[in-house]
C-alpha cells in the first residue's frame, strides 16, 4: 500500500477514505478480482437452462415508488414493501389482486417469513427489526440498538434453523451520527445481538441468504463509491451462528452490484442486479439490469433482463416454490425456475 501525502487538491477526508479502502482490500486473498469478476458480455449463457420469461403481474400506483424486499407466505400469497411511503403490499396470485397489508411500516425495506409464519421485517425508518405476530398483528421488537447506539437502517435479513435472524444494517454512503456504523448482526433466540461484520470490514452491506445446509452466508456489497467493494462475498458458518473464512464469491465493479438475492435447493443464488441507465454515481452499465443466477463457486449461469429500473429484490414462492418473484421499479413481476427454491423459504405454518 503506497504512503504520502495529502495534495492540495484531496481533503483529508477523502485521504483517510481512500486509506480505509486500501488497507480493507489488502485483507483479501490476491487476484480474487480478476478471477472473480463479472463478465462484459452475456454470450452463451444457457438461460433457458435454469430461467422462463419475465411476467408483469401487477404495477404500483402510489405518490412514490420504491418496490422493495419480497417474501412469500405458507398459502403462498406475495408479500413486498413500497419503502418511500411505508407501505407493505400484499399479491394473491389466487385472486391476481394486491392489496395494503400494512400502513405506516417505518419505511420498512426487507420482509422473511419465520418458520412459525410470523412476518420479520427491517424497519428502516425506525432503525429496528420487527417481528409481527400473524395471527394477532401484534408486533415486537428484535433489534434497535448495539452497545448503546442505535442501528443503522436495517435492510435485509434471513433466519437459520435454530431461530437466529442475520441482518444487514447500512443508512447511507455517509454514516449519520450517532448510530452504529454499516455493519452485520445476529441476533440469537435469546435476544442477544451480536455485530459480526463493520466498516471497514464491509463497506455497504445489503442482501443475504444462508445457503440450503445453512453452512454458508453470502452477502452482496453494494457501496455506489468508486474503489469499493461492489460484490457477493461468502463466509464460512460455525455452529454458533460466528462467520469466518471471508472471501469474495464473485465481483460486479464498476457495474452496479446485486442488490437482493434469494438461493435454490441446488445453492444457486439468483440475484438482482445492474441498472438500465446511469443514476449519478460512478457505477457503470457493465452488469446488465436483471437476474443473474450465479453457481456455488461464482460462475455466471443465466440471465434474464427486467423492464425497468430498478430491480432490487426477488424470492422464490407457488407451491413447488419454482416462481420466482422480482421487485422491479413500479413493478412486481414473476419468472419460473426449473430448479425450485430452498425448502426454508415455504413456512412451516
Amino acid at each position: 500500500m503506497k504512503s504520502g501525502l495529502v495534495s492540495g487538491s484531496e481533503t483529508r477526508r477523502e485521504f483517510l477514505r481512500k486509506t480505509i479502502v486500501a488497507a480493507a482490500a489488502c485483507t483479501l486473498p490476491s487476484g480474487q478480482r480478476a478471477f472473480a469478476a463479472m463478465p462484459t458480455n452475456y454470450d452463451g449463457l444457457k438461460s433457458d437452462d435454469f430461467l422462463g420469461s419475465v411476467s408483469v403481474l401487477t404495477q404500483i400506483e402510489d405518490e412514490k415508488v420504491f418496490t422493495e424486499g419480497p417474501a412469500v407466505d405458507r398459502a403462498g400469497d406475495v408479500f413486498f414493501t413500497n419503502v418511500p411511503v411505508s407501505r407493505i403490499l400484499k399479491w394473491s396470485p389466487r385472486t391476481k389482486s394486491l392489496s395494503v397489508f400494512r400502513d405506516n411500516s417505518n419505511e420498512t425495506n426487507g420482509l422473511y417469513f419465520a418458520p412459525t409464519g410470523d412476518l420479520l421485517c427491517c424497519e428502516g425508518g425506525a432503525n429496528r427489526v420487527t417481528r409481527m405476530d400473524r395471527r394477532t398483528g401484534e408486533i415486537s421488537m428484535l433489534a434497535e440498538q448495539f452497545h448503546g447506539k442505535p442501528l443503522a437502517k436495517p435492510n435485509d435479513l434471513c433466519v437459520d434453523r435454530q431461530g437466529r435472524v442475520y441482518f444487514s444494517s447500512r443508512s447511507g454512503v455517509e454514516d449519520p451520527d450517532g448510530e452504529n456504523p454499516k455493519a452485520v448482526y445476529r441476533i440469537d433466540p435469546d435476544g442477544s445481538v451480536v455485530q459480526m461484520l463493520a466498516w471497514p470490514e464491509v463497506h455497504m452491506p445489503n442482501g443475504l441468504v444462508l445457503s440450503p445446509d445453512e453452512s454458508k452466508l453470502y452477502l452482496i456489497e453494494a457501496h455506489p463509491d468508486a474503489d469499493h467493494h461492489r460484490d457477493i462475498r461468502i463466509f464460512d458458518v460455525n455452529a454458533d451462528g460466528s462467520l469466518q473464512n471471508g472471501r469474495v464469491l464473485i465481483d460486479f465493479y464498476p457495474g452496479r452490484s446485486g442488490d437482493g438475492m434469494c438461493i435454490d435447493s441446488q445453492g444457486n443464488l439468483y440475484v438482482a442486479a445492474g441498472l438500465h441507465k446511469t443514476r449519478g454515481t460512478s457505477e457503470t452499465l457493465d452488469t446488465k439490469p436483471g437476474i443473474h443466477v450465479i453457481s456455488p463457486e461464482g460462475k455466471l449461469l443465466a440471465y434474464r433482463e427486467t423492464p425497468v429500473d430498478t430491480v432490487t429484490n426477488c424470492a422464490f414462492g407457488g407451491a413447488d416454490l419454482r416462481s420466482l418473484y422480482v421487485t422491479c421499479g413500479n413493478l412486481l413481476l414473476e419468472i419460473r425456475t426449473t430448479i425450485p427454491g430452498k425448502a426454508s423459504y415455504r413456512p412451516e405454518r
